[in-house]
């Protein structure tokens, strides 16, 4: 699943904001290749870095950029900040939805002396120089709410709108499934996140013969569920094939031989 989600706001097209494994990625090759000495990554050296997305992706950005030197981070999530503890409607045995703190999150703290993380925080237009890149984003408060159903929603809260100033935009919004290629090449349907669809435990496709398992079925997730779904579904490819070999019956016989064989048998049921 690495299709980035994007944010298709004014002034996106701006020198200056990119997808945060746009940024991991240049960062770790040449950090492998040459420990970051052949220039070839996106820097964070003395920028003014706003992060936006939270999760693993975005504390990764965050702690990657301090580590460059950047000169503040900022962390801007749409959501409300988690409780501390688990929500009623977040029980056991479902994943506890609570207020963390990672490695990048210390690491701000440390170095700038606060959280950089800002919640309930919607970017309206990135803001940019004569030059086309990005000094800035007007951003806009918001409040979630519940309607009669159950549903949450959010409306911007008036009169809170500021620009904030950003070198360098980060976003880290997660992932739209697989990209697109070689499931419209192979007419694979997908689900309402664009994941491809295949029940869980079966892992077949709409496509006799095609299985999905990991994170192209369900979404970006953890290791664990990539290396147990792909167990699963590499039993469901071997039963499949087991089972077109056993409804082939494959003649060894000769064709002389088989004439002999039916000729005998013709003979057998006559008498």
């Amino acid at each position: 699943a690495t299709k980035p989600r994007d944010l298709p706001v004014p002034g996106r097209e701006l020198s200056g904001v990119h997808f945060a494994m746009e940024f991991l990625h240049a960062n770790t090759k040449s950090l492998l290749d040459s420990n970051l000495k052949d220039g070839n990554y996106i820097s964070a050296k003395g920028k003014k870095v706003v992060v936006i997305g939270g999760g693993d992706t975005g504390t990764d950005c965050i702690g990657t950029s301090i580590r460059h030197g950047c000169s503040s981070i900022v962390n801007l999530e749409l959501l409300p900040e988690p409780p501390r503890t688990r929500a009623a409607g977040n029980p056991w045995p479902q994943w506890p939805r609570i207020f963390r703190v990672d490695y990048g999150h210390q690491e701000a703290a440390s170095k700038f002396g606060k959280d950089p993380r800002s919640y309930e925080v919607m970017t309206k237009r990135f803001v940019g120089d004569e030059h086309g890149v990005v000094k800035g984003l007007e951003i806009v408060r918001v409040h979630w709410e519940k309607d009669a159903i159950g549903k949450f929603s959010f409306k911007e809260v008036e009169g809170s709108e500021e620009i904030i100033e950003a070198d360098l935009v980060l976003l880290a919004m997660g992932f739209l499934g697989p990209e697109s290629t070689l499931p419209e090449k192979l007419g694979l349907e997908r689900d309402n996140r664009s994941n491809l669809k295949a029940e869980y435990g079966r892992f077949s496709t709409n496509v006799e013969g095609i299985f999905a398992a990991g994170d192209c079925r369900r979404g970006q997730s953890l290791v664990v569920w990539a290396i147990s779904e792909g167990r699963q579904a590499a039993a469901q490819v071997d039963n499949y094939l087991m089972k077109d070999e056993n409804d082939v019956m494959i003649s060894t016989e000769r064709p002389e031989e088989s004439t002999k064989t039916q000729d005998s048998n013709r003979q057998a049921v006559m008498t």
